[in-house]
């Protein structure tokens, strides 16, 4: 065999971790932050993502005991609602996405907004005490904000917010740090994206690596 390479998964995962902890700096963190920061790292590849994620105040012990009350994780994306391990899902928690739902392109179109942030109007049956997962389109987490600025629009227990991109996503993502309606988890800047989004969830899903 011309390549050696490991091949014990539970190695590499040890490995991974190590690497990260060695390399990246985590100083900043609470320890039930860490193992959230740490997994989103691993998903990115880039130990440099740490200076960038940022937490309100008990964001993971709110969003841990949410998951484990039973909440469901509300996606803007089927790359997060396809990502979260449902195995890891402490209550068996419903992983919902609205936005392949027929009547999305027509309330895009009514909004005159994007099919991704018209599709969180169908969100609002379960938002209350949900955990949002919001990994990649910036219209959907300004949609969000815009939405939470009804008194009467359901609150969220927790909001993972790291969508990813050029244009839109650092704001609508210091926009959520600014407004803080709720927990938050948020990745500044342009980096992000579904596998960081994921990553979080699925960190806050299962207090192990």
């Amino acid at each position: 065999m011309p390549h050696l390479y490991e091949t014990d998964g539970a190695a590499i995962y040890r490995a991974s971790f190590a690497t990260i902890r060695a390399e990246a700096d985590l100083a900043g963190f609470t320890s039930e932050e860490e193992t959230v920061a740490v997994r989103m790292i691993h998903a990115a590849g880039l130990v440099e993502l740490a200076t960038h994620i940022r937490f309100s105040r008990d964001f993971a012990s709110v969003a841990r005991a949410a998951l484990e009350a039973g909440a469901p994780v509300l996606c803007d994306a089927r790359m997060v609602a396809e990502g979260i391990t449902r195995a890891r899902l402490p209550a068996g928690n419903a992983v919902i996405c609205t936005l392949h739902e027929r009547e999305v392109p027509d309330l895009a179109n009514r909004l005159a907004t994007t099919r991704s942030a018209a599709a969180l109007e169908l969100w609002r049956p379960w938002l209350a005490g949900a955990v949002v997962a919001i990994g990649n389109a910036p219209t959907a987490l300004f949609h969000l904000l815009n939405m939470l600025e009804d008194p009467a629009c359901p609150r969220p227990a927790a909001i993972v917010g790291c969508p990813v991109g050029f244009i839109g996503a650092a704001e609508s993502k210091a926009a959520l740090i600014a407004d803080n309606p709720a927990p938050w988890c948020a990745v500044e800047g342009r980096l992000g994206g579904s596998a960081v989004t994921v990553a979080a969830v699925n960190a806050l899903a299962s207090r192990s690596e």
